[in-house]
């Protein structure tokens, strides 16, 4: 086992499901939070959803890793006051419904903070807990449409494209895990708790750095540029003799370098190319002229000689390359674990390397309310005839 791990000791009650919340608390897990899933009696709806294999929710099983899963009704009484009592005894809530249902259950963070003062509680939703969008329902896909995202993303004479994952949900539970890391840490040096509210729209939209300083030097909305950068270049996809390679340059010194090593020096002297905004200005000259060489060589050997020159340069892997490439083997990005209903499964996790901390270890999802029984007795000392009781009567 590796040394101890930065959320060894806090414990997470994650009412989330799908995939944003569930994305969150998996970090968590990953590095030593003690999750506890609880999931309503049909399931999380993720366990119907995704890809399936042996019958079984793959999509379900790499973002619920290491955590635990109670059955609760939340529709019952009892069952909300199990839940209350769970929430009084861990360190952070997460939840993901639609704004305002948590309050109307009795388990939002007003309700919450009575029984735990230092409580961290964070909401993840489409649009936000308030805001002329609070209650619009929301997937990731509205959120990438929303956020301005899919409108830069696409051919300049296609339509606006979504990117190929959900990235909406990933990077709000991306966003959401670091606020509870920040709010965690406040915790420990002043004792407050708080209230953490992240929204899919929000998440997306500050990831656009480079479309928002376009708006504001020509107040005009960034369009689409396929696969170039809006404004480097060469910076982007490249025709090969049998593909696509990937170039990318965005400073005079590194684009005499490649000029000389494509056998063509003259280019970082021509006046079209001497400075990068020139260069992007007139791409479709320096692109002609990029392509007269990669064209004649095979894209894996056009990256190979411009990297050897110290040029950013690679071939475009798909997922099942990347997945089983030396490097994603070398990183340990995912984890072989048996699973006794889909055999042999690779798991990912978090992706940070820390010193003293080791990889791999990963445990895969549970079944649906596996660890109920143990989460009663342990965090609330509930001997067995009551567990019994409350699962004879489908509270748990």
């Amino acid at each position: 086992m590796s040394s101890t791990k930065p959320f060894a000791g806090v414990t997470v009650l994650d009412f989330s499901r799908v995939l944003a919340g569930p994305f969150c608390t998996a970090m968590l897990a990953d590095m030593g939070a003690s999750i506890i899933k609880v999931e309503p009696p049909s399931g999380d709806d993720q366990r119907a959803m995704g890809a399936f294999k042996n019958g079984i929710s793959v999509s379900f099983e790499l973002t619920n890793r290491n955590k635990r899963s109670i059955r609760l009704d939340l529709k019952s009484e009892e069952g909300l006051e199990i839940a209350r009592q769970l929430a009084a005894r861990c360190d952070v809530v997460v939840e993901n419904f639609r704004p305002g249902v948590a309050d109307k259950l009795g388990i939002g963070y007003a309700d919450l903070k009575r029984r735990r003062e230092d409580l961290i509680y964070c909401s993840i939703s489409g649009f936000g807990q308030s805001g002329p969008l609070a209650s619009f329902p929301s997937y990731d896909v509205i959120a990438q449409a929303l956020s301005g995202l899919m409108s830069i993303t696409g051919t300049p004479a296609g339509e606006p494209m979504i990117v190929g994952d959900s990235v909406g949900d990933t990077v709000s539970g991306i966003f959401a895990a670091w606020a509870i890391a920040s709010a965690l840490y406040r915790r420990a040096t002043t004792g407050e708790g708080a209230n953490l509210d992240v929204a899919m729209f929000d998440s997306l939209f500050a990831l656009l750095p480079t479309a928002l300083a376009q708006l504001q030097v020509s107040n005009e909305a960034p369009v689409r540029h396929g696969n170039q950068h809006p404004l480097s270049a060469p910076f982007g996809a490249y025709t090969a003799a049998d593909g696509s390679l990937i170039i990318a340059i965005a400073n005079n010194a590194l684009f005499a370098r490649f000029a000389a090593t494509i056998g063509k020096p003259g280019l970082s002297s021509d006046e079209r190319f001497a400075t990068d905004r020139l260069r992007r200005s007139n791409r479709d000259e320096l692109r002609a002229e990029i392509e007269a060489w990669t064209g004649s060589l095979a894209a894996a050997d056009a990256a190979r000689i411009l990297g050897d020159a110290g040029i950013p340069a690679s071939v475009i892997w798909d997922v099942a390359e990347a997945a089983n490439s030396p490097q994603a083997q070398h990183r340990a990005l995912l984890t072989t674990v048996e699973h006794d209903v889909v055999g042999s499964l690779r798991l990912p996790e978090q992706p940070v390397h820390i010193t003293g901390l080791a990889r791999g270890e990963v445990c895969p999802a549970p079944k649906l309310g596996e660890h109920g029984a143990e989460i009663l007795r342990d965090l609330l000392g509930k001997d067995e005839g009551e567990i019994a009781r409350l699962q004879d009567a489908g509270v748990i």
